[in-house]
């Protein structure tokens, strides 16, 4: 379920950016000279299809891990991030350009706020998320969701000897978890089932993240905002996307509404709602933005984990062997059924083995700010107001400065203490979740739900990834995923 990345709090799309801020030498680069510098446009061209490893590789080359040019400056280094998310937070907000181009879309929702307005939604959301109910309610759609949906769904693939996108069915059934914990609707989008309203919500919303992508390759505001006023283009049709996605958010809204404090339930819209007196477009543009945070995230990560540890019987065996010592735990473990929370919690390896799959292939790898008043780095780097800044998770975790010659290596002992007990990297190091007063609301639930997933599904199935030497491709657009799908075929495992 992806709803509970909030440290993820919308990938702000950095591969547009890229491409057209960061690699830009300047001579106006206010840097000190030992900071790295950009690159030249061929050399940009000529890395394209690998643009996160080539800008890791500068990163790398860089003495203090940090890159600076004329349009951004972007980082690796763990000083320089926890003073962007925490030291100088209230100087790096999102910044204009940002919240400019997910405005019509997110309105003023709590991804895309600044400052005092996002504070108020922060700390109605954070209160909500400490709750025991609302944690209750995620865990028992968690459960409804793979052991009636999706370990059916692999049964019958089992049965029938079928290949599937297991990539697909995940995006589908974490799709069908953030609806219900948002606002408690069901898309069925695991098992096909969904109405013609849920379908036309969920394609339009689709469609609509897509094509806001488009904006970031804009140099100028204008251009795209000139297409938008001539309704023309791709922003003729996005305008019509996102007119579909408001129209069924605020039908749900109004419809909990009107139904008075009995229609209230555990979803995050009924809490906002009981709450406070908030206004429609307010609580239209909570829901907006808690699918949109949270529909990829853990989806891609569990992804990326079933396609590492195909090649790893070793890890399989040790993740396999911790949920025979659970299962072993209760009065009658042959009975099976879901996973408690307890016992969830008690999987230290298997949360270390997702861990380290968050290291390698972090679901938002960039990360974009906006320098609102001259400032220093810790590192040397000066940064001018109205800069562009960002920092790369996906670099940090492949710093051997950060893990150790050994980085490159798939190790879920590294996160061990004493090889038993899961240890938590510092966030600044580690900020997949972010850090600071940004940090991941969601960030336990996240785990809890990523282990339910995995933990089930190896439980009862053998995973075989069809062609394991395909050679790893990335596909970056909002989220870091596995191009062209995750084709397996599944087994059920024998007793």
């Amino acid at each position: 379920m992806k709803l509970f990345f909030f440290a993820v709090l919308l990938p702000l799309l950095a591969f547009p950016v890229m491409l057209y801020c960061i690699y830009c030498p300047s001579k106006q680069s206010k840097a000190k000279p030992k900071s790295g510098t950009g690159t030249s446009l061929s050399e940009l061209l000529r890395n394209s299809h690998r643009i996160l490893d080539w800008t890791t590789e500068l990163l790398a080359a860089s003495p203090i891990h940090t890159v600076t040019t004329f349009m951004g400056i972007v980082t690796a280094n763990p000083s320089n991030v926890e003073h962007i998310l925490k030291t100088r937070f209230d100087n790096y907000p999102k910044g204009l350009r940002s919240t400019t181009i997910l405005a019509d879309f997110l309105g003023r929702g709590i991804f895309n706020s600044d400052g005092d307005h996002w504070r108020i939604q922060r700390k109605t959301a954070s209160l909500e998320f400490n709750t025991k109910t609302i944690r209750t309610f995620i865990l028992s759609n968690v459960r409804l969701a793979v052991a009636g949906r999706l370990l059916r769904r692999l049964s019958r693939a089992a049965a029938a000897r079928e290949v599937l996108d297991l990539q697909e069915l995940l995006d589908r059934l974490a799709f069908d978890n953030v609806c219900k914990v948002a606002f408690d609707v069901d898309p069925a989008s695991l098992i096909g089932d969904e109405d013609d309203e849920v379908r036309e919500f969920a394609h339009a919303f689709e469609d609509a993240i897509n094509l806001v992508v488009e904006r970031y390759s804009h140099p100028f505001l204008l251009s795209w905002k000139l297409k938008r006023l001539l309704g023309i283009g791709s922003e003729g049709i996005l305008k019509k996307n996102i007119a579909a996605v408001h129209r069924f958010a605020m039908r749900v809204v109004r419809s909990r509404k009107e139904a008075g404090a009995a229609a209230l339930g555990d979803d995050l819209l009924s809490r906002f709602i009981a709450e406070a007196d908030y206004s429609d477009e307010f609580l239209r543009d909570i829901v907006i933005s808690f699918v949109l945070a949270g529909r990829d995230t853990t989806s891609a990560t569990l992804t990326w984990f079933f396609w590492l540890i195909s090649t790893r019987p070793a890890v399989q065996e040790r993740i396999m062997g911790e949920i025979r010592r659970v299962r072993s735990g209760r009065p009658n473990p042959e009975e099976g059924g879901a996973f408690t929370l307890d016992e969830l919690r008690e999987m230290d390896y298997l949360q270390a083995a997702l861990s380290e799959t968050l290291r390698l292939y972090p679901p938002v790898p960039l990360q974009v700010r906006e320098c609102a008043a001259d400032d220093e780095w810790p590192d040397g780097t000066r940064v001018a107001k109205g800069r562009t800044v960002m920092y790369s998770s996906y670099a940090m975790g492949r710093m051997e400065a950060i893990w150790g010659a050994d980085w490159g290596e798939f190790r879920p002992e590294r996160w061990l203490h004493k090889d038993v007990e899961f240890r938590p990297m510092n966030p600044f190091r580690f900020p997949v979740f972010h850090a600071g007063p940004r940090m991941c609301l969601g960030k336990d639930m996240a785990y809890i739900q990523m282990k339910a997933v995995a933990a089930s599904v190896m439980e009862k199935f053998e995973i075989e990834v069809v062609d394991k030497e395909r050679e790893r491709q990335l596909e970056y657009i909002m989220i870091l995923r596995l191009k062209g799908g995750l084709p397996v075929r599944v087994r059920e495992r024998n007793g």
